[in-house]
């Protein structure tokens, strides 16, 4: 193919790499949840992965991890407080058109969304889908996975009825709290 400046361009099915599936969408949720705090609005940040480091090198630069593991699975990526409700979500991006596969939803997460559901906190997904974001409840997902035991993944449909759409705006960026406050808190 022919580009302007004469640049050729050759186009060949690229590997697909999951190594940094959701970072687009985490980018924009930092920067949400930055806004809602410097706005004091809300407390909410990203949990770190707990990691185990097993060996360092000293370089130049600094010190780099050379070997580390995965201490414990990690529950969901966000949490904090928002008008005295303690929140805990997910963002979770997806390039299928159709549907939402469970296995991005890990067991351990699911519990500990049940969780956090019994102890009257708000759980909820972020999903990115068809160029959208969705909002969808902790209580609409658990229901969904234990009326749906057989199903491998949560359909679109039901994503478009029972999800909220969020749109993106200047700041904040995705702003899901307004979602929250007209499910949770109907003045």
């Amino acid at each position: 193919m022919q580009y302007p400046n004469k640049i050729n361009k050759t186009y060949e099915r690229q590997k697909v790499s999951h190594a940094n599936r959701g970072m687009k969408l985490e980018s924009l949720l930092n920067l949400t949840n930055d806004y809602y705090r410097e706005i004091n609005k809300a407390i909410i940040y990203k949990k770190p992965t707990p990691i185990k480091i097993v060996k360092t090198e000293i370089s130049n630069k600094g010190i780099k991890i050379s070997d580390a593991y995965f201490e414990a699975p990690s529950t969901l990526d966000y949490n904090g407080l928002y008008k005295g409700k303690y929140i805990d979500f997910d963002a979770k991006e997806t390039k299928e058109v159709t549907r939402f596969p469970l296995q991005n939803i890990h067991e351990h997460q699911l519990l500990h969304m049940k969780k956090v559901l019994e102890h009257g906190g708000i759980t909820f997904l972020i999903i990115s889908i068809n160029d959208l974001i969705y909002y969808l409840d902790g209580n609409d997902i658990i229901n969904y996975i234990e009326n749906n035991k057989t199903k491998k993944s949560i359909s679109y449909s039901f994503i478009e009825e029972n999800g909220y759409v969020i749109k993106q705006k200047i700041n904040p960026r995705i702003d899901y709290l307004e979602i929250i406050d007209k499910l949770y808190f109907k003045e």
